[in-house]
């Protein structure tokens, strides 16, 4: 398992995972030593997963990651030039076979159903969380249009996205996200650089758009609310 230390560090349950180092052609260990990468060695960055993965299985590599805040991103893999170009040389001899053509159409077009299969999951969960009065149905629709268009596409790194929590809990999580940033002053709103409060304010202003759904959900008459102006404005974007 992968595990970085304040600042970066890697934590010492990594065996070949490293942060960047002061440097170029330095990286820094688990117990913060700079390590000068040996020659010939060259940076593959990130982008092709096929050819990291069998980078990795071939030969001696360095990989570079650095945290920031809580996430961890890639910043590519240290390993021998030659053996990074017979790689690169071979994938395009593969890549350029009718039978590979075959596979990557048909895997594109399984992830393309799977994709819509899901959005389609998605906009009923929002949906069915949203239960708008009937008064408010066509708005209801709008929003879980906007929100599930917003949060479901691959790689959006959304809540939607996640698989650990239920879908039921990603469509709340989705909708109260999609208020904070459409119907709240979260976008302008200047929060103090305290532990914590961040997170407090977030916690506030979702108690808020909570009331405000429960609103439409007993089907009060409401002209021009905050709803209403961000999905217009939403779509005078698109």
């Amino acid at each position: 398992m992968i595990a970085l230390h304040a600042g970066g560090q890697l934590s010492d349950n990594s065996d070949n995972c490293y942060a960047p180092g002061p440097t170029d052609r330095t990286v820094l260990s688990a117990d913060g030593r700079v390590l000068t990468v040996p020659d010939g060695w060259v940076l593959l960055p990130p982008g092709d997963a096929a050819l990291t993965r069998r980078l990795k299985a071939a030969c001696e590599h360095w990989i570079v990651q650095e945290k920031k805040g809580r996430k961890i991103f890639s910043r590519g893999v240290w390993a021998s030039s030659a053996t990074i170009e017979r790689i690169k040389a071979e994938l395009v001899e593969e890549r350029s076979t009718e039978n590979y053509r075959k596979r990557t159409t048909a895997n594109a077009s399984r992830r393309e159903k799977a994709q819509e299969v899901y959005e389609g999951d998605f906009f009923g969960a929002v949906m069915t969380y949203l239960n708008f009065h009937p008064r408010h149905l066509e708005l209801e629709e709008q929003m879980a249009r906007a929100v599930t268009d917003h949060a479901t596409p691959v790689g959006s790194g959304t809540v939607a996205r996640t698989q650990r929590i239920p879908i039921e809990e990603r469509a709340e999580a989705a909708v109260i996200a999609w208020m904070r940033h459409n119907t709240t002053d979260y976008e302008t709103r200047t929060i103090e650089r305290v532990k914590g409060k961040r997170r407090e304010v977030r916690k506030l202003l979702a108690k808020t758009s909570k009331q405000l759904l429960d609103r439409y959900r007993r089907g009060e008459v409401i002209v021009d609310g905050p709803i209403e102006r961000a999905l217009h404005t939403v779509s005078a974007k698109n």
